[in-house]
């Protein structure tokens, strides 16, 4: 980790070890009314033109237009990956080879990596200490660089460097400039990050949904996946598939967690649960094989999981749930009820020594049987009781189809909901009876 520290206009980098780079803030050589003029030339930046255009030439135009109002040779952004916890050359002027050699540096001590670590700007000249420099910089003979974090709701989105060939006396209005149009930049990082992260998740998510629901005579299934709005989305998913015996496994979870990282998660359970379906029947054994893997291969990842299968020689459901809301069941004459079911911890909770449940469930004629995600119940203030009972309410033994419509229209309405929502109905006609 870099250490920033500063005394009578000076700021200094210091390495880990507390001996100093040579780094100096010099006095201003600009006057007031140059840093003005300046400024109402930097606005010109984010005019409304730009709005047009896509997000690599937004920000190799913004970096030009600050090369020429700046007059500088060489501007560059490089953006903070924080999962890998590198900087990635993302555009540049003057000096397009830390783009196209896909630049990749780690955060420690060198210059936009010092930058990032302090937040704080950084001024390096001839004089500083060559391994402080990226070595495309030495090469082109940076001579003078100036660096600003890009910070975005507190956070560093990346770092924007200028540099000249010539020495240069950067002054305290070109500082400022230059982190007025950084400031603007990460915000255009950001969105473009949020929205292109959203649209990858949301592909990964539907991408393994079931294209096609199994047909099994007198059963009728049917289902629904709404994505979120809100930043918690990610990890919701159901799968039904059939199993080399016959019978038929049916899957509903939720992974802790949100955005892609909890997208790609649950494509990884879903298929290590795919496979040890094949390897056992027993839907407990399933979700402790399931457990295991988690605990081992992703130990930060946690999840609940409802796995059951279904018998049509017997119409019943044979039911282990991970950390998972118990299903709603419904038969003629009666209204919807949770189903009375033992609930084992979630899956990378880190208990796999303890022996997992499955329980049978009797499937009534004509009735229905609805698996579903927290999404779905779960209200901001609101007790999850409450969603709960309104889901009870909401199902009826009618075809799964219409029971999945009924649902969604009575507890999701026409707003979008802010979690994600995965709901499967099953319903079951006197004909598929044994």
């Amino acid at each position: 980790m870099v250490d920033f520290r500063s005394a009578e206009g000076k700021a200094a980098l210091m390495r880990p070890d507390h001996s100093d780079y040579h780094v100096s803030m010099r006095p201003p050589v600009s006057s007031p009314d140059d840093a003005e003029q300046r400024l109402r030339q930097i606005e010109l930046v984010t005019d409304t033109a730009l709005a047009d255009l896509e997000h690599d030439d937004l920000l190799r135009e913004m970096l030009q237009r600050v090369s020429d109002v700046l007059e500088v040779d060489t501007a560059a952004v490089m953006r903070y990956d924080p999962a890998s916890e590198v900087l990635v050359a993302t555009a540049a002027v003057g000096i397009e080879d830390e783009v196209r050699q896909g630049v990749r540096r780690h955060v420690g001590p060198a210059f936009a990596e010092a930058i990032a670590n302090g937040s704080r700007p950084l001024s390096l000249d001839s004089r500083t200490d060559p391994s402080v420099l990226q070595p495309v910089l030495r090469e082109r003979g940076i001579s003078t660089l100036i660096g600003v974090p890009m910070l975005a709701g507190g956070e560093v989105v990346g770092v924007l460097h200028i540099g000249t060939y010539e020495e240069r006396r950067f002054s305290d209005h070109d500082v400022h400039l230059l982190q007025l149009v950084a400031d603007r930049m990460a915000l255009a990082i950001r969105g473009h990050t949020t929205r292109a992260e959203r649209a990858a998740t949301s592909a990964l998510q539907r991408s393994l949904l079931p294209t096609r629901l199994p047909a099994v005579p007198g059963v009728a299934l049917d289902a629904r996946y709404v994505s979120g709005s809100g930043p918690g989305v990610g990890g919701d998913w159901y799968d039904v598939f059939t199993l080399p015996s016959g019978l038929m496994g049916i899957v509903i979870g939720d992974v802790v967690g949100s955005g892609l990282p909890a997208a790609i998660v649950m494509g990884r359970l879903r298929s290590a649960l795919r496979a040890y379906a094949i390897e056992t029947e027993d839907p407990a054994e399933v979700l402790h094989k399931l457990d295991r893997k988690v605990t081992h291969f992703e130990p930060t990842a946690m999840a609940t999981v409802g796995y059951s299968i279904y018998d049509p020689s017997t119409s019943q459901l044979r039911v282990s749930l991970a950390g998972h809301l118990a299903p709603v069941v419904v038969e003629p004459g009666h209204g919807g009820r949770l189903a009375p079911l033992p609930v084992d911890p979630p899956v990378g909770l880190g208990v796999a020594h303890r022996k997992r449940r499955t329980s049978l469930l009797e499937l009534p004629a004509e009735g229905v049987v609805c698996f579903y995600t927290d999404g779905l119940v779960e209200r901001r203030g609101k007790p999850i009781d409450d969603g709960l009972q309104l889901l009870c309410d909401a199902v009826v033994p009618e075809p799964a189809s219409a029971v999945c419509t009924r649902v969604m229209n009575r507890l999701v309405g026409g707003e979008p909901p802010s979690d994600d929502i995965a709901l499967l109905a099953i319903s079951w006609s006197e004909d598929s009876r044994p």
